[in-house]
């Protein structure tokens, strides 16, 4: 028992130890550091402390009591944790333990204690460390995109004025950091405006707004946040512009449409003027049409300078001096021709370019008596000294260089030289005549015209007089022998010089030069030729006020009007209108401009009205279709054609001209519906050619007596070629001429037919007509017969009767060969019908014979038949279409014939008996039985 007791004394004394040494062992807390800082980026789970987590024990490196088994937070809802990275050296790590999101919570703080394992293995009796601060900012992530507080900005501001802030844009952004969440920029989207932003949003104009000009601005406008991330959607801002109060045109509308043939078109039909109640005390208005881009200054008829000669009235004996090249006429083959538009050739002078004019085509000396025409374009001379630019000179060709005369320009002045010689005047007479006018060089299109009726000389210019402001005079040029020269664009220089040359270039455009020796031009032909056929017009001009002066320039392009009340100058103003009286005008834009000047009490000029740019858009003209119908083809004796007057060739032409007229839908349809409809107009040319080998001059050719053209305003030429009928007039005027043109072939043995074609046009070949074909045939005379009985022997003019079968088209130029087989039927076919017809003549002869004997004496006095010349001419193909018809009653007549010969028993002495009355008869019925046979029209055959 002792022993037990002993054993149990021993065991109590062992455990009290041990409790003694663990007290003893786990006597030290763990340590930390009394406050943390730590940042974490939101949507990361990752915390960066300062300093680091880290816990220490000085029981270390006791087992567990100087080691660190756990960190331990301390907070609500703080959604991190720490964990032990390592016990023995006491290092941890804090975490998340849930998302982290800087828009919902932008920093965190909480308590954090370290715990020491304790005593043994379990962790009893653990010591936990003092209590730190954490305190965690939660870093942002640029995760949001700035928006705009509104979905639509308005402001609206006046005309006329510079804003230094028309409204403030303000977006947002819904990320938590200032970098993130700040906007630092603010951008204009919209290009090509007056406007611009700053960085707080604010919109202004960067220059001074017109209401007339834009109404309603809309600008898209974006924002950046401060690290450059651009709003996801732009935001729309509207600016309306209200208009103030401010001198202007209005109720007019920039593009007016013109339609060919409407007449006049009011250009401002609801224009007025607003002063905003100035003190006007007279109002000049000007509206100017714009039309030098269109050939030589407007929509004139194109037409040659010939062509409006003849129109006009003007005398004849005119030579053009700028004709395009020909073979005749091959002195301007080196000019520089600009003939793209629709008008008349234009030849451009650069200074380098002269022609020298045959002596042949105008006369050495001028009378006293004579006019030169011109359209000249023309600039200022290049350089700083001008010299003279020559259009137009007579010079000496050799030996000297004297200018007998001269039409230059020097210095923006036109200037023409004419001196006399001796031999007419041996005075001091005048000899430059000068003119300084604005329109020599401002580069547009004018007419000029100098009428000399020596010594007194009036220049032109677009229908309008204009005397010289400086006449010099000169003594006349001594007589020689030495031939001149005439050049245009330059002057000729033969003599004094090492080598003849030209000098003194023209620059500029010149068109339709002519020179008309003998005769002045009258002022109402001068302004026919250059007047234009559109322009500005006035409807109602007796409906204007009196206190309404107006006055157009010639060619009625500028319209200027004076007044002293704003409402007759608006009244006067909506009567202006756009004419074109061209019946197929030229398609295109007319720019307006109407400049306008106000004058208010006491003084010169109180308002500014801006002027009004606008253009006319004149449609494109209804094409006309010009077509030519007649008979195209037929057959004629060569009497005929032999005779001393010839074959007409287009006896019965027609030339008719139809456009198509486009008629509005009804309701319910979508289509427009077009007819034709027949118009009436002018053509410039008819030609006809011939097809094939030309005319033999020694055999056959082409005539029009010239006395057809008296009292039209055409003329003719005539060629191996063909003959071309040309001049301005109506389609009625060139019917009546071409139904003249006869062919005349005095040996048409050889012809077996000539082909002809005839072609016209209108408008120098803007509108050709179709090509209409013509073809003749001859149908040969034999004379060899002394009896008509004689005649079942085969004629020889049969072999030149063309067979409609023989042309597959009537516009064709070829024809095809007959076949041997279809040559032998037709000349069965042919002496079947011959005989038909000298046994019927045969008939009739002996039934006269009957009834003048039957008569006695009655017919003594009448001429006698005499059939020694009697030509019988067929045609095979006059009943072509109903041939079977044809040869059954061709063979019932013939057993007729011949039954009713059997019966009278008529002697072939007994049938040359005839009477004069009987031949007349007879010639007649074969005249017109043979006109009726030999004219066929083969448009209806079944080929």
């Amino acid at each position: 028992m002792e022993n037990l007791r002993i054993s149990l004394m021993l065991i109590l004394v062992t455990m009290v130890h041990r409790n003694v040494l663990a007290g003893k062992v786990n006597k030290h807390k763990p340590w930390i550091e009394t406050s943390y800082h730590g940042v974490i980026t939101e949507n990361n789970d990752t915390v960066l402390l300062d300093p680091p987590l880290m816990a220490l024990d000085k029981d270390a490196p006791v087992p567990f009591a100087g080691e660190i088994c756990a960190f331990k937070i301390h907070g609500e809802d703080a959604p991190f944790e720490a964990v032990v990275l390592n016990k023995t050296s006491g290092e941890g790590l804090l975490r998340a333990s849930s998302p982290i999101d800087c828009e919902l919570q932008k920093e965190y703080t909480f308590i954090i204690q370290a715990y020491d394992c304790g005593s043994r293995a379990s962790g009893t009796n653990w010591k936990k460390s003092h209590k730190a601060v954490v305190h965690i900012q939660v870093n942002d992530v640029n995760e949001f995109a700035p928006t705009f507080r509104e979905p639509v900005y308005k402001a609206t501001v006046t005309e006329g004025k510079i804003y230094d802030s028309i409204l403030q844009v303000e977006a947002a952004d819904e990320d938590c950091s200032p970098q993130y969440s700040q906007i630092c920029n603010y951008e204009i989207v919209t290009p090509d405006i007056p406007f611009a932003i700053d960085r707080n949003g604010n919109i202004r104009n960067t220059e001074i707004l017109s209401y007339d000009k834009e109404q309603q601005y809309k600008i898209m406008v974006t924002a950046y946040d401060c690290a450059q991330k651009k709003a996801t959607d732009d935001v729309l801002v509207r600016i309306d512009v209200k208009p103030v109060c401010k001198p202007a045109w209005q109720g007019w509308n920039k593009r007016v449409e013109y339609e060919p043939g409407t007449g006049s078109k009011p250009l401002f039909p609801t224009m007025h003027l607003e002063t905003c109640d100035g003190p006007v005390s007279s109002i000049r208005v000007t509206v100017e049409l714009q039309t030098n881009h269109i050939g030589k200054g407007c929509d004139r008829e194109t037409y040659s300078e010939k062509s409006l000669q003849k129109l006009c009235g003007a005398s004849s004996g005119s030579t053009d001096l700028l004709p395009a090249f020909s073979a005749t006429t091959n002195w301007t083959a080196t000019l520089l021709t600009d003939s793209g538009r629709d008008s008349d050739l234009i030849f451009k002078f650069d200074g380098r370019q002269a022609a020298k004019i045959p002596d042949r085509v105008v006369p050495k000396n001028l009378t006293d008596q004579f006019t030169i025409a011109t359209w000249m374009k023309h600039g200022p001379s290049p350089g700083l000294r001008a010299e003279k630019e020559t259009l137009l000179c007579n010079s000496d060709k050799t030996e000297m260089n004297r200018h007998h005369y001269a039409f230059y320009v020097h210095n923006c002045r036109l200037v023409f030289l004419l001196r006399r010689d001796f031999d007419q005047v041996d005075t001091f007479r005048p000899a430059e005549y000068h003119w300084k006018l604005e329109q020599i060089c401002d580069k547009e299109w004018h007419y000029y015209v100098i009428n000399v009726e020596f010594p007194v000389v009036t220049l032109y210019v677009d229908g309008v007089t204009y005397e010289p402001y400086l006449v010099t005079d000169d003594w006349p040029i001594h007589p020689s022998q030495i031939d001149m020269q005439l050049t245009v664009g330059a002057c000729w220089q033969g003599g004094e010089v090492i080598k003849p040359q030209f000098t003194q270039y023209f620059r500029g455009s010149l068109a339709g030069l002519t020179i008309r020796p003998g005769k002045i031009e009258s002022q109402k032909v001068i302004s026919c030729l250059q007047a234009c056929k559109e322009g500005l017009d006035i409807n109602s001009l007796e409906s204007l006020s009196q206190g309404i002066k107006f006055h157009f320039n010639p060619s009625q392009s500028t319209l200027v009007m004076e007044g002293d009340d704003i409402e007759y100058m608006n009244q006067a103003l909506r009567k202006v209108s756009y004419i074109n009286s061209r019946q197929f005008p030229t398609p295109g834009i007319r720019r307006l401009k109407t400049t306008t000047t106000v004058q208010c009490y006491g003084e010169d000029t109180c308002i500014s009205i801006p002027d009004v740019d606008a253009f006319v858009v004149v449609l494109q003209p209804s094409e006309p279709w010009i077509t030519i119908t007649g008979m195209d083809h037929f057959a004629r004796l060569d009497t005929e054609f032999e005779s001393s007057e010839g074959l007409v060739l287009f006896p019965n032409i027609r030339i008719i001209s139809t456009v198509t007229k486009t008629d509005l839908p009804p309701q319910g349809k979508a289509h427009k519906h077009g007819r034709q409809e027949e118009i009436i107009h002018n053509l410039d040319y008819c030609d006809i050619l011939v097809i094939g080998n030309e005319l033999n001059p020694d055999q056959e050719s082409l005539q029009l007596n010239r006395n057809e053209l008296h009292g039209k305003h055409l003329d003719a030429t005539n060629s191996t070629s063909g003959i071309s009928v040309y001049g301005v007039d109506t389609m009625s005027s060139y019917e009546q001429v071409l139904r003249q043109v006869r062919y005349l072939n005095w040996h048409s043995a050889g012809i077996f037919g000539r082909r002809f074609r005839l072609t016209c046009s209108e408008l120098n070949g803007r509108y050709t007509s179709n090509e209409f074909n013509l073809e003749v045939n001859v149908l040969h005379n034999s004379n060899s017969m002394e009896h008509v009985n004689h005649m079942a022997v085969q004629p020889q003019y049969f072999q030149a009767i063309p067979h409609p079968m023989m042309r597959h088209n009537v516009n064709s130029a070829h024809s095809s060969a007959i076949p041997s087989a279809a040559t032998i039927v037709i000349v069965v076919c042919i002496s079947s019908l011959l005989l038909i017809v000298v046994l019927g003549i045969y008939r009739i002869r002996v039934a006269r014979l009957h009834s003048s004997e039957s008569g006695g004496g009655a017919k003594e006095n009448q001429m006698e038949w005499d059939d020694s010349a009697l030509t019988i001419t067929v045609n095979p193909m006059e009943n072509y279409e109903e041939p079977q018809q044809a040869n059954e009653e061709s063979d019932e007549e013939e057993e007729e014939e011949e039954d009713e010969l059997e019966e009278d028993d008529i002697t072939s002495a007994e049938s040359d008996v005839s009477d004069d009355e009987e031949a007349v008869t007879m010639e007649g019925q074969r005249d017109g039985r043979r006109r009726e046979q030999l004219e066929w029209d083969n448009s209806t055959l079944r080929y």
